[in-house]
């Protein structure tokens, strides 16, 4: 499996950026892709997570209401949308997957981890 995330940026405080992740590899037709954040010192937290096949998702109560998390089956490809940032939503940002279907963003569950892209809110 190969996770590719992409669509990191600079971006003043309350833009908007949209970040990728292409999913490769799967021998199942159903999974669950994650999208996680580690800012500089801090440890890494969940931040969106949706099933392939029916689209539920969940968020974290830090970027609910500001991010929205969707699905391209077709493509194989998941989308965060990013709206009124924060200084504070500077990170990097990884796309993570696993095979148990339960949805939610306790990272040990999660088997397969993509490279990281920097989001960078700041004026």
């Amino acid at each position: 499996v190969q996770l590719q995330a992409s669509g990191g940026g600079l971006v003043q405080p309350g833009g908007s950026l949209r970040l990728s992740c292409a999913a490769s590899g799967f021998t199942s037709d159903d999974y669950v892709i994650g999208w996680f954040r580690q800012a500089p010192g801090k440890e890494r937290g969940g931040v969106s997570s949706i099933r392939r096949s029916d689209g539920y998702k969940v968020y974290a109560d830090s970027v609910r209401g500001r991010f929205t998390i969707s699905r391209d089956n077709a493509k194989t490809m998941v989308f965060l949308q990013m709206n009124s940032l924060k200084p504070e939503d500077t990170a990097v940002y990884y796309c993570a997957a696993k095979k148990v279907l339960s949805v939610h963003l306790l990272q040990y569950d999660y088997d397969y981890w993509g490279q990281g892209t920097q989001v960078t809110v700041s004026s």
